[in-house]
């Protein structure tokens, strides 16, 4: 019922938001006669930002036209290769590019889109071969495509690697390092080919390592609580029409909970340069909360088993994580190079949690293992914005580079 409530109000409130868009044209566009009045620049910020905090926000485009790469600008052309209920897998195709390296970047499914991956995907895109898991909205999934698990994490993890083939390498990002791990442990325990390498960049690999706020909020409450607080049916007007779902909203809620100063503050400052005529500012504000405000549900049992399995009873670091009635064995691999990469200061999942993979892959050659804790770096500083491109990325290209062999 909480589902409908919000969507109720955010139909409600339509008509107060293309209100806010017309005053802010009368106010704040140049030809307006409005915007010569004294004080015309406050009332047309105050309106956009009024919009700006009621929209809808829907998945942004990934926008990336044209990158460089081996020695020459080439066209980036988006082809999604495989097309499941819950997933796409997409590739960034080159027009011109030479031969370079097969990387998948496996996105998280937690919350926010593929697309917050754009910075990666686009400096990954100068040197290599670029796929990305591009999952889908859960409200946007009929019921009738069915319940997706844990365990169907896994196997898509599975498909999209056997369709790439060995010679990819494996980049993931925070949330799916689990199933990635999880994956490929049971494609090399039954004899299939694996990646030539693992790169797993803050993820929950053993949370019981350096927890965290969220870590800690996940474990302290019971599975019930999480059932009856999180989990909701999605309201008739869209396609997964009463489908569970860990909804989109209560999760941006839970986001800004973490730092409510820092977004308060973000939005002040934004009034204040669309008052000072700093468009560039205001600009780069556009940007980053068009990103971090769009987001997704996230399909209930796949949630759910995540926080037990992950968070509540680590059963991958106590080696007793099952998919589908088959233990995962990380040891089983032995021909995937390992690099696992962290922040120093991240709030999300802390120092040593990612690390922990090197235990269990007991079977990777310690030659063939690297670490790396970015100092000054945070969740999102790991995979985005210029410490990623100037202190992470390198190590991660030469890392690729040095196992594709």
């Amino acid at each position: 019922m909480l589902y409908q409530l919000y969507d109720w109000q955010r139909a409600a409130m339509q008509p107060w938001r293309a209100m806010a868009d017309a005053a802010n044209e009368f106010y704040g566009h140049p030809v307006s006669p409005l915007s010569w009045l004294p004080g015309s620049r406050n009332v047309a910020a105050a309106f956009d930002l009024m919009g700006r905090l009621t929209r809808r926000y829907e998945r942004p485009a990934f926008g990336i036209r044209k990158v460089r790469s081996g020695g020459r600008d080439c066209a980036v052309k988006e082809v999604f290769v495989l097309d499941k209920p819950f997933c796409r897998l997409l590739h960034f195709a080159k027009a011109g590019a030479p031969p370079q390296p097969k990387v998948i970047v496996f996105a998280p499914l937690s919350g926010h889109f593929a697309t917050l991956l754009r910075d990666t995907v686009k400096t990954l895109l100068a040197d290599h071969d670029v796929w990305i898991t591009d999952w889908l909205d859960a409200k946007e999934v009929p019921l009738a495509a069915g319940p997706f698990h844990f365990d169907d994490y896994v196997d898509t993890v599975r498909e999209f690697l056997r369709h790439l083939g060995p010679e990819v390498h494996a980049v993931s990002v925070c949330q799916p390092t689990v199933p990635v791990l999880a994956a490929v442990s049971l494609m090399a325990a039954a004899g299939e080919p694996v990646p030539r390498s693992l790169t797993m960049m803050g993820g929950p690999i053993d949370t019981r390592s350096s927890p965290t706020a969220v870590n800690d909020f996940a474990r302290h409450r019971p599975m019930s609580w999480f059932e009856a607080k999180v989990v909701q049916r999605v309201p008739m007007r869209y396609p997964g029409f009463m489908r569970r779902v860990y909804p989109g909203f209560l999760q941006f809620a839970g986001f800004v909970a973490m730092n409510p100063d820092r977004h308060v503050d973000s939005h002040v400052q934004y009034y204040q340069h669309l008052i000072e005529g700093d468009g560039e500012s205001a600009q780069a504000h556009r940007r980053f909360y068009d990103e971090y405000n769009a987001v997704m549900d996230l399909p209930a049992e796949y949630y759910l088993e995540t926080v037990e399995r992950v968070f509540h009873q680590h059963l991958l670091p106590r080696g007793r994580l099952k998919v589908r009635g088959e233990r995962v064995r990380p040891e089983a691999i032995r021909v995937s190079a390992l690099f696992t990469i962290e922040g120093e200061i991240d709030d999300i999942s802390g120092p040593g949690q990612t690390q922990a993979a090197h235990g269990l892959c007991k079977g990777i050659p310690a030659g063939s293992k690297e670490h790396y804790l970015a100092p000054g770096v945070g969740h999102y500083g790991i995979f985005s914005g210029r410490k990623f491109r100037e202190m992470i990325y390198p190590r991660m290209r030469d890392f690729i580079a040095r196992h594709d062999r």
